[in-house]
């Protein structure tokens, strides 16, 4: 397991077409809840609220995954989120044209209450 030191170590490990979905993904966070914090977590991209994880980006070769690790109990009517586990749901973002500020916003609003 590779390990980083800061969220910035982090994202300037990732390729360069990622590094500009991340950047614009931490801007709709920062101003949808600007009290989370970044940091790393099992080796992603994560925000937390004071000690628990709320947020993460995950980075594949093609695209970053924007997870919320109470997804399986937020409210989705635009079907945006993916994955089957117990908590954890996602949506895949392949580049910046794939993000829906507003939609997205509402996901994260509600993963922070």
């Amino acid at each position: 397991m590779k390990s980083y030191e800061s969220f910035s170590e982090w994202k300037a490990d990732q390729s360069e077409d990622n590094q500009k979905t991340i950047d614009e993904l931490q801007k709709l966070i920062s101003k949808t809840a600007p009290h989370l914090t970044t940091t790393v977590k099992w080796e992603q991209g994560c925000w937390i609220d004071q000690d628990s994880p709320r947020l993460y980006i995950h980075a594949e070769p093609d695209h970053v995954q924007l997870g919320f690790y109470n997804g399986a109990s937020l409210d989705d009517p635009e079907k945006l989120l993916s994955g089957n586990g117990k908590f954890v749901r996602f949506i895949k973002v392949h580049d910046s044209s794939d993000i829906r500020p507003e939609s997205f916003s509402k996901l994260i609003a509600q993963s922070i209450l």
